[in-house]
């Protein structure tokens, strides 16, 4: 039971079950006593023998930081309460914890805590957004405007509202993945409701110019809405310099856990609810919150309020590195989208002449990618790195490496060692293909 060395209220374990609980949750990892011994910062000898495998694919999902696990766990045993329990404490002290987390979220981007909506993720976030905003203004019109690269979590949904009659304008972004802020603007028609653009884009990092989008979409009076998914915590936002009235977040993209989400809903921005069945959350989104979940949320987005601008430098400073190694090490290698306007951790390269599946093939050490983790299973190129002009063969030979709050530079020298040895193995396997202009194919 709590006794008064337990500051922070959490359940006490006896200490077979606590290693027990500690193995289950990987807390009794080689990395994670690491971890604990060096301040939660994971590092590895300087020398070539890091452990393996590495993750390399921090856009696709981050591991939980210990920090935001600790601030949960109390919230799974002991204060396990329904927030929507207005009638004991255990309820009063759930709705506290997630009020607080509210604050904390809203806090990160210069929002009232009202105007933050809880969700499951920004898949839930962004239906909500494009469906709700469509439904509750399609008395002034029915056309909307995104862009071609997008998730496909708002194009999926787009492509939903127009096998019920909507409209869309399907925008393609310049070579370096950047909207072309002219031709945005002549694509709104006098019956747009909604504009939907990404913050930061999944793939390529490319960070789209979210306060110019929004001012048009003010000037010409349509509703704005933003996936800010890979943007959240790791860019600074304010929501009064981004005329934004819907905004996208999720948990498990700032070392969160998966499963929880929000929407960022400015006041009086006409929206429609899409789940019935309670009222919760202001009407907007009925269903039990996840208590748990939202903590860790709230305190995964208060260390990205404390570290996020010395985070995204030394990611910044690893992610040049990275690209420099590759550079030094082989011909025929191109970055995908703009590098100016970049997320610091992203780094999408082409190796010309070579297949990219081949390639993580022979990186089984390594995670990396080829493009978003939910089109992972498609045998289609990417859709983005398609929209902005590469060809399928140049789609396919490209790989997206994604660095992160527990990437460090040893990790970055082993990675770009063992991809400049994989891709001139590949070479060599084929070499009339390798850097061959020929082998160009639409």
């Amino acid at each position: 039971m709590p006794t008064a060395t337990n500051p922070r209220n959490a359940p006490v374990i006896h200490r077979a079950r606590a290693n027990s609980i500690h193995i289950i949750l990987g807390l009794d990892s080689p990395i994670a006593r690491n971890r604990a011994r060096t301040g939660n910062r994971l590092q590895t000898p300087l020398t070539d023998c890091v452990k393996t495998p590495l993750y390399f694919d921090y856009h696709a999902t981050t591991p939980v930081d210990r920090r935001v696990l600790e601030a949960m766990l109390p919230y799974f045993t002991q204060h396990f309460g329904n927030a929507a329990s207005r009638s004991h404490c255990y309820g009063w002290t759930a709705e506290k914890a997630v009020e607080r987390a509210r604050a904390c979220i809203a806090g990160l981007v210069g929002a009232a805590p009202r105007e933050i909506v809880f969700t499951s993720g920004a898949t839930e976030s962004n239906n909500l957004a494009l469906k709700g905003a469509v439904e509750a203004c399609r008395s002034r019109g029915n056309h909307v405007v995104t862009m071609a690269t997008e998730h496909r979590a708002v194009l999926d949904p787009i492509r939903h509202l127009q096998r019920i009659g909507v409209k869309a304008t399907v925008l393609a972004p310049r070579p370096d993945g950047l909207i072309d802020l002219e031709e945005f603007r002549r694509a709104i028609r006098p019956e747009t409701v909604l504009v939907s653009m990404m913050y930061a884009n999944n793939e390529i990092g490319v960070i789209q110019p979210v306060r110019e989008i929004g001012e048009i979409c003010r000037e010409m009076g349509v509703l704005f809405h933003t996936d800010a998914a890979q943007a959240f915590g790791k860019v600074a936002i304010d929501v009064a310099d981004c005329p934004a009235g819907l905004m996208s977040f999720t948990a498990h993209k700032i070392y969160g856990p998966k499963g929880v989400g929000a929407l960022y809903v400015r006041a009086r921005t006409p929206l429609a609810q899409q789940i019935d069945g309670g009222g919760h959350e202001g009407g907007l989104r009925s269903g039990t919150l996840n208590v748990p979940g939202i903590v860790g949320f709230g305190e995964a987005a208060a260390i990205c309020a404390a570290e996020m601008e010395t985070e995204t430098a030394r990611i910044g400073r690893l992610r040049d590195h990275l690209y420099a190694r590759l550079e030094e090490s082989l011909e025929g290698v191109r970055v995908n989208g703009s590098l100016e306007h970049r997320l610091a951790g992203n780094l999408n390269l082409s190796f010309a002449g070579v297949d990219a599946d081949a390639l993580l093939t022979m990186l089984p050490d390594i995670a990396l990618s080829t493009g978003s983790a939910c089109s992972s299973a498609s045998p289609e190129p990417s859709h983005v790195l398609r929209a902005l002009g590469l060809t399928a063969q140049e789609a396919r030979s490209s790989v997206r490496f994604g660095l992160g709050r527990f990437t460090t530079e040893e990790e970055v020298d082993y990675v770009a060692r063992r991809v400049a040895e994989a891709v001139g193995k590949l070479r060599k396997a084929a070499p009339a293909r390798a850097l061959s202009p020929a082998a160009r194919t639409t």
